[in-house]
């Protein structure tokens, strides 16, 4: 089954109604419904706050503000990942950025909700903020490390040396925006007391953490927090940790001992939830004449709040895309009063690549050189900073069969010499690399009477098909049709894993239920071996074939059903798991990443720089392909993503109050169908015995890993004008178009 196109098997669930997500779980009836007063100012202090009138007003049980919230656990900073610790809300009069919660009003609807939190007052001592990235970048400082635990700055040979002598040099600053993850469902929750427990329906892609920061901010024991998340509607990191809906809600529910529910706005996600930092990227590339790189340096200034520190690690893939003797990268972060930062698909990667492939673009115009042979030439044969060898690396191939399926050779040579009609068309490529991690993941596979399977994991589905790719695993280890696996997700009764997030869940989860099957057959084997009454009796279990419903050794076979009634009546179960990658040889001996390359077509109006995509295509390796349909969603996904970072997607700060002025889907851009044709992506195959016995790597994110700059790219050689400022729009273009002729 493993390598199937196997429809989602959760589909029927979806289009009839029947997935439950965490707003649209009525298990403990009718509840109260909670809504969020934000802060109207981006920095002071709260001077006065009446909730007389809000209190008086239909339906209203609570109106919660700092003046008789809880206490409640402060942000553990030993823990070493942000979404396990504490998030407390309310904790005192200070303001810290616009839209943070100043009160939470509780009534019988929502609409009595919201009308009450128009009546609290609320009267401020305005302080002063820091909203203006570029006036901050000066006063920048060093965080220990970056995001993922990541080495903060790298150095290796003598960068200056070999930049200076170099024959050909790019200096050049990259600027992209702050982006947000938006995904479809809200952010929601609800929140059921049962005595002194507290189940929790919420919308996350870490139950393990959830569970963990709702205890620790509420300072109770985490047995007590049943955490329910059976179907999540998008997250693309913004659901990694819980937010202050969650929280609210808790505190709320155990004060009224009432179910509470509470979910943002769309326009309250833009101030609540935190995005992706704004970052001012320079990269310097010395290379020979001949295209070989003699020096390569990547150095960061990003954004970060100054209470909750993020270090995206934009320049980390840097250090093991190309061959280069000298190298240096670098990330700081400049202090604003604004949200936190946080992780945003492919996050580090994404925005990193944008400014890292623009410049090897550049690199190959400067040389007259191929795009795509530049790259090809500084293909390395070990990590070049690790120094160690990589695992499964076919960047290469990637390339050279984009080229040859793109048809890379009508690439115009001369930027803004090809035309049709009044559109300008240009080619672009971009490499794509992205790590591959592994966490300590735990799943239960148990085998009843009956020969059906159940699997049980606290891992979610954030709609990237996980309880399809984990059927296929567990009937392929067990022999079993599709039909005969259960898959149980997203409860924190179950076995624990580090949930869905930095495209790790997919391998992390399906290594654990190989593993779990393999123990599953050894046990079974086991009996049916000294069983004299089995037709396996006696026969060499190495040859054991499981499938069809049936175990089969030669010419004997036996149902797996009737070998499990016979010696397990009450069933038969057994545990897999995986474990951090710091403990796994295989990730400190070897560099395991994937790969991809992507090519774009695009044409720009020669009178007015409209940019339209007009095709794309990406090739990628991946390893084993688990299911080839989510796969390619995915992928494609990822490359959408990448299109809306290079022309669209910009989040606008207001100077003066630290608000996002385009908080809603009319003013903050994404791509819609009439932006995306034709949009391809190939797997190569592969099969990285390092990453896992599966053989198998994430997927999520790797579409997006230098999407964008393709297509930037490709508007620089329809147009010869080079945006470095992302993303590109209209308004950078116009000015530098060519002559229009007449």
């Amino acid at each position: 089954m493993i390598g199937q196109a196997l429809n989602r098997v959760d589909g029927p669930q979806k289009v009839t109604g029947r997935a439950t997500y965490a707003y649209e779980h009525w298990e403990a009836g009718q509840p109260l419904y909670g809504f969020i007063v934000g802060a109207t100012i981006g920095k002071g202090r709260i001077t006065r706050i009446d909730t007389g009138n809000a209190e008086r007003a239909p339906g209203v049980h609570l109106v919660m503000t700092h003046l008789n919230a809880p206490e409640q656990g402060p942000r553990d900073e030993s823990l070493p990942f942000e979404y396990w610790r504490a998030q407390p809300v309310l904790t005192g009069p200070d303001i810290h950025y616009h839209g943070e919660p100043v009160a939470l009003v509780v009534a019988t609807t929502l609409e009595q909700a919201r009308a009450a939190g128009d009546l609290v007052e609320v009267e401020y001592t305005v302080g002063r903020g820091r909203f203006d990235f570029a006036e901050q970048e000066d006063e920048v400082y060093i965080p220990k490390v970056v995001n993922a635990g990541l080495p903060t700055d790298t150095a290796v040979g003598d960068f200056d040396a070999g930049f200076d002598s170099a024959e050909v040099r790019v200096d050049e600053y990259y600027t992209t925006p702050y982006e947000f993850s938006m995904p479809m469902e809200p952010h929601a929750c609800l929140v059921e007391p049962r005595g002194e427990d507290l189940v929790v329906y919420v919308s996350c892609q870490i139950v393990d953490a959830a569970q963990a920061s709702i205890a620790g901010t509420l300072r109770i024991d985490p047995e007590r927090v049943h955490i329910v998340a059976p179907f999540v509607g998008g997250g693309f990191g913004s659901k990694l940790g819980i937010h202050s809906e969650t929280i609210l809600a808790a505190l709320a529910a155990r004060a009224l001992r009432q179910p509470v529910k509470v979910a943002l706005t769309r326009q309250q996600i833009f101030q609540l939830i935190g995005m992706r930092p704004i970052s001012n990227q320079r990269v310097r590339l010395g290379a020979e004449r001949d295209g070989r790189l003699t020096a390569i340096a990547h150095d960061v200034t990003m954004h970060t709040n100054p209470d909750v520190e993020y270090a995206e690690q934009t320049a980390a893939t840097t250090r093991s895309l190309y061959a280069a003797p000298h190298r240096l990268t670098s990330h700081r972060l400049a202090p604003l009063d604004l949200p936190r930062g946080t992780d945003v698909r492919a996050p580090g990667e994404a925005p990193g690549m944008l400014a890292v492939e623009s410049a090897m673009d550049e690199l190959a115009h400067a040389l007259v050189l191929d795009p795509v042979e530049l790259r090809i030439r500084n293909e390395p044969t070990v990590d070049p900073e690790r120094n160690v060898p990589y695992s499964d690396r076919h960047l290469v191939e990637c390339l050279r069969e984009g080229a040859r399926r793109f048809g890379w050779e009508q690439r115009p040579a001369t930027p803004a010499s090809a035309r049709d009609g009044r559109w300008l068309v240009g080619y672009g490529v971009s490499a794509a690399i992205r790590g591959h991690f592994q966490g300590p993941t735990a799943v239960r596979v148990r085998l009843e009477a009956d020969g059906t399977a159940v699997v049980q994991t606290d891992m979610t589905d954030i709609g990237t098909g996980t309880y399809t790719i984990l059927t296929q695993v567990a009937a392929d280890g067990l022999g079993l049709p599709p039909d005969r696996v259960r898959i149980d997700l997203g409860r924190s009764d179950f076995p624990t894993s580090w949930g869905s997030g930095g495209s790790w869940g997919a391998t992390n989860s399906s290594t654990a239920v190989h593993r779990a099957c393999l123990a599953l057959r050894e046990e079974l084997l086991a009996s049916v071996r000294g069983d004299t009454g089995s037709a396996l009796h006696g026969l060499d279990p190495a040859d054991a074939v499981f499938a069809d419903g049936n175990v089969r050794i030669g010419g004997a076979s036996e149902a797996l059903g009737e070998i499990v009634a016979r010696h397990h009546p009450d069933g038969l179960e057994a545990e897999g798991g995986t474990r951090f990658m710091g403990d796994d040889p295989h990730y400190t001996d070897y560099s395991i990443n994937t790969y991809g390359a992507h090519f774009a077509e695009v044409g720009v109006d020669a009178d007015t720089a409209e940019i339209r995509l007009r095709r794309m295509l990406g090739v990628f390796s991946v390893g084993t392909v688990l299911n080839p349909k989510t796969t390619r969603s995915q992928l494609i996904g990822g490359m959408i993503w990448g299109v809306g970072a290079a022309l669209e997607e910009e989040a606008v700060v207001d100077p003066r109050s630290g608000a996002f002025v385009n908080r809603d889907f009319a003013q903050y851009l994404v791509p819609v169908h009439a932006d995306i044709p034709a949009v391809e992506a190939v797997v190569l195959d592969s099969y990285d015995d390092k990453a896992n016995p599966l053989g198998a790597k994430g997927v999520g994110e790797l579409g997006i890993c230098g999407a964008g700059a393709s297509v930037a790219n490709a508007v620089f050689n329809a147009t010869g004008v080079r945006v470095r400022d992302f993303p590109i729009t209209i308004e950078k273009v116009l000015p530098g178009l060519p002559p229009v002729e007449t």
